[in-house]
C-alpha cells in the first residue's frame, strides 16, 4: 500500500452552526464529556506548539491536566524547550485529535505561568516516580547517556529519602487564555465542518464557519 492512498472516510457526525453552544468553554464541555464517555485513551493528550526566537515553530504531545473558563492548564520543567520558548513568546497552540469521534479541536492564545500553590497542590499529587523525576532530569539539555538519568534518581531518592519531595524551583505549571477555538468535525470527502470562535473582547465571542 502506497502512502499517498492511505485514506479514511469520516462519517459519523455533523457539525452547525444552529447547534453548537453560544460560548467556546461551553462547546469545549460539551465535546470534553463525550470524549471521556467515549472511553478514549489518554483523552487529555494535546499537541502543544510553541516558537523559537528564530521563528522556528516546536510541537509536542503534553496532557491537559485542568480547564476552566479561565483556560487550559498543563505542567512541565520551566527550563525546557518549551518553557524558554514561551518566556521569550508567550503564545502557543493546543490540539486535541479524538479520531475515534473523528474531531479536533485547536485552540491559540497567550500562555503565562499558574500560581505557585497551583503548580505545588498538583506537583504533590504526582506519583512519588513523578516527583524524582522532575528533579532528575535536566529536560531539553544533551546528556551523554541514560546513565545520568539513573545516577540523578538515585541521588535524589536518596536526598529525599527522610522528607516529603518538594516541588523543583524549575518546575510548574501553564495556562493557555485562548482567543481563538476551533471545533473540527470530519466529513465525507473532505468537506469537514470548521466552526471557529474569535474573542472579540470581555468575553465576547464571534462564531464563524470556515471552509474546509
Amino acid at each position: 500500500m502506497s502512502i499517498a492512498s492511505i485514506r479514511k472516510e469520516y462519517m459519523l457526525e455533523a457539525l452547525s452552526e444552529k447547534d453548537v453552544e453560544l460560548h467556546p468553554f461551553s462547546q469545549f464541555n460539551r465535546w470534553w464529556d463525550e470524549a471521556v464517555k467515549a472511553e478514549i485513551v489518554e483523552v487529555n493528550a494535546m499537541t502543544l506548539s510553541t516558537v523559537s526566537l528564530k521563528g522556528r515553530p516546536a510541537s509536542r504531545i503534553v496532557l491537559l491536566k485542568g480547564y476552566d473558563d479561565g483556560g487550559f492548564v498543563f505542567f512541565t520543567n520551566y527550563e525546557s524547550r518549551k518553557g524558554e520558548e514561551l518566556s521569550h513568546t508567550p503564545y502557543a497552540s493546543l490540539l486535541f485529535f479524538w479520531k475515534e469521534l473523528e474531531r479536533q479541536v485547536r485552540i491559540e492564545g497567550r500562555c503565562e505561568p499558574v500560581s505557585e500553590a497551583e503548580s505545588d497542590a498538583y506537583f504533590h499529587s504526582r506519583p512519588e516516580g513523578s516527583r524524582i523525576g522532575a528533579w532528575a532530569s535536566p529536560q531539553s539539555r544533551e546528556i551523554d547517556s541514560r546513565d545520568l538519568l539513573e545516577e540523578n534518581i538515585v541521588h535524589f531518592k536518596h536526598t529525599f529519602k527522610d522528607t516529603p519531595i518538594p516541588r523543583p524551583p524549575h518546575w510548574g505549571g501553564y495556562r493557555v487564555i485562548p482567543d481563538q477555538l476551533e471545533f473540527w468535525q470530519g466529513r465525507p470527502s473532505r468537506l469537514h465542518d470548521r466552526i471557529v470562535y474569535r474573542l472579540l473582547g470581555d468575553d465576547n465571542w464571534q462564531l464563524t464557519r470556515l471552509a474546509p
